[in-house]
């Protein structure tokens, strides 16, 4: 997943040859005035990508990525979205003919009141959710092979070249090649949140030209049913048939599903959608653990960034309280960053009371990226605009998973 840079053209390091090359083709690509010219310099990107992925020399397209992004912003946009396309992308021969390969993720919203949980699949339940898969999301023909674990944000592939060895493996398993298991052993551990969200992997397998997504099947292809092939019914049946599975594989747990879709896209969404589910979802657990109406909370909205605001922090008080007894993390992405953007703010606020939020203050000052000295906990702001700790009353029973 790309991530914002903040570096200063003086701390930038040298490039290597092969990173001067590669700058130099993403700035033509940017630069490009045609798609005929376009189709050139991409296929000069992609050989290059390519190669530095298949040698997992991920420190050469970073460095890259780093000089684009403070020398030149459009060469670095179009540097991201190949290297992404061609991580999470693969070609593999079978039958004398080549294979497109897509590595997709699956996002699951969770909230609990215990641990959201995460790790190895049992082989019975990785089968029915990959067959499940396979039948409302994938086009006719598409070969799915399901990694049999859920992973957290912590534990996904973060490298360019880990993605596209994942995207190989699997693929390759689904084509029918005994591929060995990735191994999970020394994936790191979960931090415990009341609200997270874990991923389904897998890969998607089709001939040439061919569709991957059922969404992508051409209406004479569909026949009768071709009303049933868009991407808000293929949403509805995986939901409808992918939930009950995952709720026995995530007891006490309130799920969503979003839309599978290629990795990074898939990735990108759902630490969007996140962050509204984790507002209701902080909603609901202060009315459970409290016994009180949301009409009785109070959400002091304030903006953190070192420079500019790179996150907003919603601390919840009772009405009448200043004590901050919750809180949760707003992350700020793309657009979305600068000193003009006041949307989040403004969505924020209208996300708490569509959820019967009445009290809510918002702060003009800014504060600094501040934590808990003990356990690294984020600060919220109390209304009057003090850093403080987000704890529940003694006599509530706190969830085992850290607060936001």
């Amino acid at each position: 997943m790309a991530t914002k840079r903040i570096r200063t053209k003086s701390s930038l390091p040298r490039l290597s040859r092969d990173g001067e090359r590669l700058a130099s083709f993403a700035q033509s690509l940017a630069a490009s005035g045609s798609r005929v010219e376009d189709d050139y310099w991409e296929a000069l990107v992609a050989r290059d990508v390519e190669s530095l992925l298949e040698a997992h020399a991920d420190a050469t397209i970073d460095a890259v990525l780093d000089h684009l992004d403070a020398t030149s912003p459009s060469g670095f946009d179009a540097l991201i979205e190949l290297a992404e396309t061609h991580a999470e992308t693969a070609t593999l021969l079978f039958e004398e003919t080549d294979r497109q390969v897509l590595l997709v993720a699956a996002p699951i919203l969770a909230w609990s009141r215990y641990s959201v949980p995460s790790g190895p699949i049992k082989a019975d339940a990785a089968l029915t959710l990959e067959t499940q898969l396979r039948a409302h999301c994938a086009a006719a023909g598409t070969r799915v092979s399901l990694a049999p674990y859920l992973y957290s944000i912590d534990q996904l592939p973060r490298n360019f070249s880990d993605v596209h060895a994942l995207a190989r493996s699997l693929g390759r398993r689904a084509l029918g090649h005994d591929e060995k298991k990735t191994s999970t052993k020394r994936l790191p551990e979960t931090a415990p949140l009341l609200a997270d969200t874990r991923y389904l992997l897998a890969a998607f397998v089709a001939g040439p030209g061919a569709p991957l997504f059922r969404w992508q099947e051409q209406p004479e292809a569909r026949g009768a049913e071709r009303r049933d092939h868009s991407r808000e019914h293929a949403l509805e049946r995986w939901r409808d048939q992918g939930l009950p599975t995952l709720g026995t594989l995530m007891p006490g747990c309130v799920l969503d599903l979003l839309i599978p879709d290629g990795y990074h896209v898939a990735s990108r969404e759902s630490d969007r959608a996140i962050r509204p589910y984790a507002i209701r979802a902080a909603i609901a657990f202060l009315e459970s653990a409290l016994e009180v109406k949301p009409s009785e909370l109070r959400a002091v909205i304030a903006a953190f960034g070192n420079e500019l605001p790179e996150e907003y922090r919603v601390g919840f008080t009772l009405a009448r309280d200043p004590d901050v007894v919750h809180g949760v993390v707003w992350p700020l992405f793309g657009r979305e960053e600068g000193p003009e953007a006041d949307g989040p703010e403004e969505q924020l606020a209208a996300l708490l009371r569509e959820n019967g939020l009445t009290d809510i203050v918002t702060l003009e000052q800014a504060f600094p990226l501040e934590f808990c000295d003990d356990c690294g906990a984020p600060l919220f702001a109390d209304p009057v605009g003090d850093l403080v700790h987000a704890e529940l009353p003694e006599e509530t029973e706190a969830p085992s998973a850290h607060l936001h």
